[in-house]
């Protein structure tokens, strides 16, 4: 067969449309298990055959030849599939937004940074704390990487000029004052800054529980609460879950950040880990002012194809022991039945195009499926190829170590479920690559 260079990455990565594996894969077998009563397969002979929707062909049948199409009429039906059958809808910006700047500009790190702390008001009830490092010897506007905080923000940074924040405590299933004492909140100074903002770059940083509890049935303590009619406990099967409830908080801070005379509002970035690995995704995916996605072990419902019967399944996610309140209630209908879905991964990814998009992934993690991962950024490829971009332009999965830095990338470490001090030395290479500062 005969082929162009442009249609090459187009024609490999639909190899992946008819089958589990494209190439052998470096992940090792290992034993099978179970969570929540519900069997895990760690075999990849045992993923299945599947067949991928073509991210490039219309719901009545019609190929999407030009971005015309796609633009105009193949992403949206993207985008609302996938918001009413996996994360659901979301409402606009609230009328009473407002912000409070506590901080409007301290020296930090040695002089090195300027630190910025703003209180995003969604009502009088709702608030988020952003908290946000400038580079001190910025003559303009600069990007930004915003990192979604697991912790409140005096947590997650050596700064004791930063406000104390908010925790939710599952125990009172209500937020309380963040203790001061780092060893009781898990994992703390987590914030990367001085490598940022040495190369030229603002990160920002929220505690993403501020927006909505991430526990089952606290719904009325969060955002979407605030849609429930007087004496409801539920919302429609289309209505937002706890990632799209996320996502919708990320752009209120973006509304903020677009009024900072620091921040250059065109060239805002993302990144996540885990759950907030498929918020940054979906927030990519719905939200046009993010420039750059970097998602950190998504796994399954993030950029793990769901049709491999691989680690986690969306079975999995929504046993009601687990994570149902992350998605809308339609997900669940596709729990074991991932395989007749209209949708899966790489339509997710898609959405982002042709946006830069790293997706970083961990070789023993085999729970969030890096393989799966990277078949679903090859499925992706065509729409970042049509859109005149590169996506995965190789054949086989790379060893861990081994990036492509491509608009679509990919990275695995050597290691599990975490983001290595390595991965942070290819996320800077990655954001200088596509989204640099301006000089």
């Amino acid at each position: 067969m005969n082929a162009t260079p442009r249609l090459l990455p187009a024609l490999l990565a639909a190899a992946c449309l008819i089958g589990p594996a494209v190439a052998p894969a470096q992940i090792i077998d290992s034993e099978d298990g179970a969570v929540a009563g519900i069997p895990v397969n760690y075999t990849e002979a045992k993923t299945g055959a599947y067949t991928l929707p073509d991210p490039l062909t219309l719901s009545d049948g019609q190929p999407v030849r030009d971005a015309r199409t796609w633009w105009e009429r193949r992403r949206p039906e993207i985008l609302r599939l996938l918001e009413d059958q996996q994360f659901g809808r979301v409402p606009g910006r609230p009328p009473g937004l407002r912000f409070e700047v506590t901080d409007p500009g301290t020296p930090a790190f040695d002089g090195k940074a300027v630190r910025r702390q703003v209180t995003i008001h969604f009502s009088e009830e709702h608030f988020v704390d952003l908290l946000i490092y400038l580079p001190a010897a910025a003559t303009r506007p600069v990007p930004v990487l915003l990192q979604l905080g697991w912790v409140p923000n005096n947590l997650s940074v050596d700064d004791p000029g930063v406000k104390v924040g908010r925790r939710w405590d599952r125990d009172q299933a209500r937020r309380v004052p963040a203790a001061p004492d780092p060893a009781r909140q898990g994992p703390p100074r987590s914030l990367t800054v001085l490598p940022l903002v040495e190369r030229g770059y603002a990160t920002a940083v929220f505690n993403y529980t501020d927006v909505e509890p991430d526990a089952p049935g606290a719904i009325a303590q969060g955002i979407r609460g605030t849609t429930l009619a007087p004496g409801e406990t539920t919302l429609a099967p289309d209505a937002w879950g706890a990632i799209a409830a996320w996502t919708w908080g990320i752009s209120r801070v973006i509304d903020y950040l677009e009024t900072d005379v620091g921040i250059d509002a065109r060239r805002i970035a993302v990144t996540g880990a885990s759950r907030l690995g498929k918020t940054v995704l979906w927030a990519g995916a719905r939200e046009p002012r993010i420039a750059c996605v970097i998602a950190s072990i998504s796994g399954e419902g993030g950029a793990a194809l769901s049709r491999r019967n691989y680690g986690e399944t969306v079975a999995h996610l929504v046993a009601p022991t687990r994570y149902p309140y992350q998605f809308a209630a339609n997900y669940q209908a596709w729990a074991g039945h991932a395989d007749e879905a209209p949708f899966d991964a790489h339509l997710l990814l898609a959405l982002i195009a042709p946006r830069p998009l790293l997706l970083q992934t961990g070789s023993t993690d085999k729970w969030s499926d890096p393989y799966g991962e990277f078949l679903a950024a090859k499925a992706a490829t065509p729409v970042y190829t049509l859109l005149g971009q590169t996506g995965i332009d190789q054949y086989s999965q790379p060893a861990p170590g081994k990036p492509i830095l491509n608009t679509l990338g990919y990275v695995m470490h050597e290691g599990g479920h975490s983001v290595l001090p390595e991965d942070w030395s290819v996320f800077l290479e990655f954001l200088a690559k596509h989204l640099p500062p301006q000089t």
